[in-house]
């Protein structure tokens, strides 16, 4: 499981228009599901995002109560080493992903995460002030 984790000021997602998301400060989380992803690799990545100290004065969303903003993102896997054209090969299809992203927000939320999200597998406009600016790439 890879996440792009950014501290934003604010962040909304919104699907045909309409906004399906939004948070104030705290975190975006862009999640790519792969292969050999488990629920045991969502709930811990989920305990890290959460326990992450890259808030304003080194605090976490656990200590702050700031929101989290997940949105489903495949092409976290994808690879374009060779060519122009990026293969996706190494994300799980989404009967396999989107089980998982589910657990990934429903363990934040049972961390105590006040959770905004995407619409999985949507075409989705993101948008967001990142702050700082603060972005981690984590890999479980």
């Amino acid at each position: 499981m890879r996440a792009v984790v950014q501290r934003v000021t604010q962040a909304h997602v919104d699907v045909d228009g309409r906004t399906v998301g939004r948070i104030g400060t705290g975190l975006v989380v862009l999640l790519g599901v792969t292969h050999h992803d488990t629920l045991d690799t969502a709930t811990r990545l989920a305990a890290k995002v959460h326990g992450l100290r890259i808030l304003r004065d080194e605090q976490s969303v656990a200590e702050t109560g700031a929101g989290i903003l997940v949105v489903s993102q495949f092409t976290l896997y994808g690879d374009a080493r060779k060519g122009r054209r990026p293969t996706w090969t190494a994300a799980a299809p989404g009967a396999v992903a989107e089980p998982l992203y589910d657990a990934f927000c429903g363990a934040l939320r049972a961390l105590g995460a006040t959770v905004e999200e995407g619409v999985f597998g949507a075409d989705m406009t993101v948008s967001m002030t990142n702050d700082g600016p603060t972005t981690l790439l984590l890999d479980l």
